[in-house]
């Protein structure tokens, strides 16, 4: 121990940092990218996770950096985060909020705004085109919002909307947007659907939280990065997702800057106010506005133009989040190869699986390997859950399934028969909730487990 007098703040800082990388080290290793250095598998006894943290020491050292500052709120690592994030997808801004599910409902609830043109703003009743296969707060959002969901039809094939429905789905004067997911990082058809939107002049929300590092190129385009097709789109960062700040996700914005207000005021309690966290009059008119039946210079704080929430995030998950942005493209990667090695190892199964195919157009940078099931399969999806499941391999059915047939959806229309609209009859999301199921691709897993989880699908299929 030292004898001199007290150290300065920064060395302790250093040496602080120094023994975190050191535990991180030793702790953690089993959460670094899957490589020559990664724990021992034992096959049925070392689980085959669906998804999973992967890290390192680079990400405990920026957290704990973030909470010896203790700015806690968001704040300059949020900031920086933001114009990263933004930067990498291609996109004019990015705004951090506390989970995927919560950028949703930022996103779908920015178009009930009276900051936008009265036209296109959604109001109760208004519909919003979605599809009926996929995770339920792609559309819960649209019902709280009092809008009206129209499901359409799924492509088993790709996971993805079926775009034959479009036509039959709007409805002039009351369609208002188009909210879709890329399922399992396979972007839909942006192509068809884009100019759908473009044609009838209706919002565009990407729920992109399955998919960041995908990408598309329209016809006649160089590829972009999907979560930038779209007015608004969504990410996550929970731990499943390409990168993880643990809870955490974003709304970005495409081009129009106009969002970027509304946005931020939904997320903090709905507050006219655009300044940042500790800072006051930004616009040099603190005490100065007339909004609504508040007196003349009420406090501009403390003036709300929205029914909005509290749905930010730690700058602490920033810091966590900005490491990991730069791990991106190795994962991408690793994902991309894992993938294409499961597809290859068990093509001689075509007789009893479809496998999901890209979307044309499409770069996919993959969430999840899908197995569907055939119809005259000597095994159910169910069956086969329960097998992997038994060797300890993880696995997950295509999240809600055909959303209509959950219980919370069938109690709205009971109370409701008007809550939402079905178009044709979801025959492919019926399939998908039926017989699709799938593993993990994701940058921990490594070589010895995907060789096990082949062998167990080839044993299990015999």
């Amino acid at each position: 121990m030292s004898t001199g007098g007290p150290r300065n703040p920064e060395d302790l800082a250093r040496e602080i940092e120094r023994l975190v990388r050191e535990y991180s080290g030793q702790a953690h290793g089993a959460n670094a990218p899957a490589g020559p250095g990664s724990p021992a598998f034992v096959p049925g006894v070392t689980p085959v996770p669906y998804a999973g943290r992967v890290f390192g020491g680079d990400e405990v050292a920026a957290a704990v950096r973030s909470a010896l500052d203790f700015w806690l709120t968001l704040g300059p690592e949020g900031d920086a985060f933001e114009r990263e994030l933004a930067t990498a997808i291609g996109v004019s801004r990015s705004i951090l909020v506390n989970s995927g599910s919560s950028a949703n409902l930022l996103a779908l609830s920015a178009l009930t705004s009276p900051k936008l043109p009265a036209e296109r703003r959604l109001r109760p009743g208004d519909e919003v085109i979605t599809c009926a296969s996929g995770f339920p707060t792609t559309a819960a959002p649209i019902v709280q919002n009092g809008a009206v969901p129209v499901f359409l039809d799924a492509d088993p094939s790709t996971g993805n909307v079926d775009c034959s429905g479009l036509e039959e789905a709007y409805a002039p004067g009351r369609t208002k947007a188009v909210m879709l997911a890329h399922a399992l990082g396979n972007p839909f058809d942006l192509a068809r659907v884009t100019a759908f939107c473009r044609a009838r002049d209706l919002w565009l929300i990407e729920d992109n939280c399955d998919a960041l590092g995908s990408r598309y190129a329209l016809p006649g385009e160089s590829p972009r990065w999907t979560g930038s097709f779209g007015d608004l789109s969504t990410q996550s960062f929970y731990p499943p997702h390409h990168i993880t700040t643990g809870e955490g996700g974003a709304v970005n914005i495409a081009r129009d800057m106009r969002f970027k207000v509304i946005v931020e005021s939904f997320r903090d309690w709905g507050r006219d106010c655009w300044c940042a966290s500790g800072k006051d009059n930004t616009c040099g008119k603190r005490f100065a506005w007339q909004l609504g039946d508040l007196p003349e210079g009420y406090d501009h704080k403390y003036t709300y133009s929205h029914l909005g929430y509290n749905l930010k995030p730690l700058d602490v998950q920033a810091a966590i989040g900005r490491v990991q942005l730069g791990r991106l493209p190795g994962f991408g990667e690793a994902r991309r190869r894992n993938w294409e090695y499961l597809r290859s190892a068990l093509e001689p199964l075509s007789g009893s699986f479809d496998f999901m195919r890209a979307t044309p157009g499409a770069e996919p940078s993959w969430f999840g390997f899908m197995l569907l099931v055939r119809d005259g399969a000597p095994f159910t999806a169910v069956e086969l859950s329960r097998g992997l499941d038994e060797k300890k391999i993880g696995n997950r059915r295509l999240f809600g399934g055909n959303l209509v047939r959950q219980p919370a959806f069938v109690q709205l229309l009971r109370d409701d028969p008007a809550a939402f609209r079905v178009v044709g009859g979801l025959d492919g999301a019926d399939r998908l909730m039926r017989s699709a199921l799938f593993v993990g691709v994701y940058p921990g897993l490594t070589r010895p487990m995907l060789d096990y989880v082949v062998e167990t699908l080839h044993q299990f299929a015999r």
